[in-house]
């Protein structure tokens, strides 16, 4: 079998593109409010439930989202491909 023209490969590939974005998006999320929020004086911080603004956004509120996106993903972007080798192409 020719693997540059095995489906599995593209979907694969990507695939792959779909979980580097989704890092990205996490990383942004994370550094955005961290040290956006969180560069200031700790006299200045706001709080949410005990803890500063920019842990609450940055880590419990940017953890529920990627739960949400990586859920989102499995169940529409996702495809489920067979591991073993098509039915006609045994040597």
């Amino acid at each position: 079998m020719n693997d540059k023209s095995d489906k599995r490969f593209r979907v694969a590939n990507h695939e792959a593109l779909i979980g580097i974005a989704l890092v990205l998006i996490n990383f942004l999320w994370w550094y955005g409010f961290a040290f956006g929020l969180g560069g200031q004086s700790v006299t200045d911080y706001d709080w949410i439930l005990g803890m500063p603004a920019w842990f609450f956004y940055s880590c419990i509120v940017g953890f529920l989202l990627m739960v949400i996106l990586v859920i989102a993903v499995v169940k529409l972007l996702l495809t489920d491909i067979p591991f073993d080798d098509e039915e006609g192409d045994h040597e």
